[in-house]
């Protein structure tokens, strides 16, 4: 299967459906949250669904005219939204996890669980892959890596180990680099650790904070007063960025006030508490241990 949805019902239920509106999901992937939403819509409405991948084509609803496949990254909402003609959107959801489809295909490198070329592309025809990363960047840059997006506490000498190593040897596959930095993680936590350190790469790869952060900033743009937001984060840099969004309007989360003192923001949480997915639904999909929703309206 190429990905199990997480909280599906919940997340979907989150955008509170007009059954005649308009709704972006940012994330179509395996296209469950997707088919959900279009399962909830009547025939005038309309559902746009991005994804960057390739692979992610092959799940589309066959021959649904209330439905339009965007072969892009999500940061270009809205100017997607403006070659569609679309000004407003009643609610937009973001699944923000890697689809378990990326995990299990061995060629795309995503995890280390097989060997297979550093690539880590969600688009396999954008620029710099995993290796360009391991093998090009300067070691300070390298260790800023690991450090915000791994949140590597050994981040410098993670670095500079693989800087010795590849100065000798190009490290060019999964193999390769799990030579070089295994000997840097205590046995009792080498899965995490190595987890950690392929998270810091693909988001890098990827651009994955910068494109979330503008995509965020259009969903505020394109959805309509009383439109809602729905968001899955599976890590907390992501979460963080998405909460502090939801509370201030601003990624860095700081609070606008007015001559009176009041809180200005333009969103309203529909969920104070963060949803999880049930103790069943862990049981049942391990790779939805780590999410988190959060729903926001539009003010």
């Amino acid at each position: 299967m190429y990905h199990i949805p997480v909280l599906l019902n919940e997340t979907v239920d989150g955008l509170n459906i007009k059954p005649g509106g308009i709704y972006v999901d940012v994330t179509f992937g395996g296209g469950g949250h997707s088919r959900e939403i279009l399962r909830r819509l009547s025939d005038d409405a309309h559902l746009y669904s991005f994804d960057q991948d390739a692979d992610a084509e092959q799940n589309i609803p066959d021959g649904d005219k209330r439905f339009t496949f965007v072969r892009s990254n999500f940061r270009y909402l809205k100017n997607w939204m403006r070659y569609y003609d679309v000004e407003h959107v009643d609610g937009i959801l973001a699944d923000l996890g890697v689809s378990s489809h990326h995990f299990d295909d061995e060629e795309r490198g995503f995890s280390f669980r097989f060997d297979a070329p550093l690539d880590m592309r969600m688009n396999e025809r954008a620029g710099a892959n995993a290796a360009d990363v391991v093998n090009k960047y300067d070691e300070e840059r390298l260790a800023n890596v690991f450090y915000l997006y791994g949140e590597m506490k050994n981040s410098r000498r993670l670095a500079s180990t693989i800087v010795k190593a590849r100065s000798a040897k190009a490290i060019c596959t999964i193999n390769d680099l799990l030579e070089v930095v295994k000997p840097l993680m205590p046995r009792e936590r080498e899965k995490k650790d190595l987890a950690r350190v392929f998270q810091a790469l693909r988001i890098e790869v990827n651009h994955e904070m910068e494109a979330l952060q503008e995509m965020l900033e259009a969903a505020l743009q394109v959805l309509r007063p009383g439109g809602r937001l729905s968001v899955l984060t599976y890590h907390s840099l992501e979460d963080r960025m998405v909460k502090n969004f939801i509370r201030a309007g601003r990624i860095d989360g700081k609070v606008q006030q007015d001559f009176y003192g009041r809180r200005l923001t333009p969103w309203r949480a529909i969920n104070n508490k963060v949803i999880l997915p049930s103790a069943q639904e862990q049981t049942e999909n391990p790779r939805s241990r780590s999410a988190k929703l959060r729903i926001a309206e539009k003010l």
